[in-house]
């Protein structure tokens, strides 16, 4: 018997004492929202909570008399900000360690996401994926102290295997100013890469394989099918992860760049966040150094606007 796709569905009788609407979906899934709980309370606690802080940008802010005591100056430190002398380095040193980033770190995980989907051994696939990711879970602390036994000038064993080929006068690469942003890019290489790779992975994972066996038998090879099969189908992550990467330019490691950071390569070292660090906790310019961490916070966010709308301009679909 032929089905009356006109009958309307039969609506499920609710049951009495329960809930009505959002109230009873909410408790439908209340242990998946229960989940969420922990994440909230991070974000909520740890950075929408510290966001009224923000207010002593505005103001010559004193310890003793606390928010509503100290007075108000509007945008005085702002103004200091980008009339003062440091501004200018600060944003040269934070602007060419982010294009220095967007050159050589964005681009590495791509790669080597896309040479790992060209093993066809598993066991050789696995282990090289696992060699890769160790080094996210080593602090930028060990990172670091890996770097000075491996580069200083001292006992640096790199360092010296380089002073033997070349010859010359030793080179403290972890000291010279013009050696700091090719050592950071390289640490951010290192430890980042791996982790990185494990996204584009998983996109890699979802692409269609009736595409590769339609471009195989229209004749193309492997470098034809990573150029018009591969790379089109992960397009979209790569927007996206382009579009988060773009809030982070003025974002620097700050626990990398400090480590790294000595008396002789401060001043190609410095940069936003280092300022605000030695600003605002050695000296004690609380007011000044939430100015600079507002403008950096303001810009990052504008960033991310402005790339999310210039991909849906280039047809691509963008984060939000």
């Amino acid at each position: 018997m032929a089905t009356d796709l006109a009958t309307p569905p039969v609506k499920t009788a609710r049951t009495p004492g329960s809930p009505p609407g959002v109230a009873r979906w909410l408790w439908r899934f209340r242990w998946l929202y229960l989940m969420l709980v922990p994440g909230l309370a991070y974000f909520l606690v740890f950075k929408y909570v510290p966001m009224r802080g923000l207010q002593i940008a505005f103001q010559d802010f004193i310890p003793f008399l606390g928010y509503n005591g100290s007075e108000w100056v509007g945008f005085k430190h702002f103004v200091d900000l980008f009339t003062g002398p440091d501004f200018n380095r600060l944003m040269y040193n934070t602007l060419f360690l982010a294009l220095l980033n967007i050159i050589f770190v964005f681009p590495a995980p791509i790669i080597v996401a896309l040479m790992l989907n060209e093993l066809r051994i598993n066991i050789l696939k696995r282990s090289v994926q696992s060699l890769i990711y160790i080094p996210h879970f080593l602090s930028w602390t060990i990172v670091a102290s890996l770097t000075y036994i491996l580069f200083s000038v001292d006992y640096g064993v790199i360092a010296g295997w380089i002073h033997e080929v070349v010859g010359g006068t030793k080179v403290d690469y972890v000291a010279q100013p013009e050696w700091f942003r090719p050592v950071i890019i390289l640490q951010t290489l290192w430890k980042t890469t791996g982790w990185t790779t494990i996204i584009y992975l998983a996109a890699l994972a979802g692409v269609n394989h009736d595409l590769y066996e339609a471009a195989r038998m229209d004749g193309a090879g492997r470098w034809r099918q990573l150029w018009h099969v591969t790379l089109p189908a992960i397009r979209p992550t790569i927007v996206v992860m382009a579009i988060l990467m773009s809030g982070n330019l003025l974002d620097m490691s700050f626990e990398q760049i400090w480590l790294m950071t000595n008396n002789l390569n401060r001043a190609t070292a410095d940069v936003f966040d280092t300022f605000v660090y030695y600003v605002g906790i050695n000296q004690g310019a609380y007011s000044y150094a939430t100015a600079v961490g507002l403008f950096k916070g303001v810009a990052g966010v504008l960033l991310i606007f402005g790339s999310n709308w210039l991909a849906k301009r280039l047809g691509q679909r963008g984060l939000f």
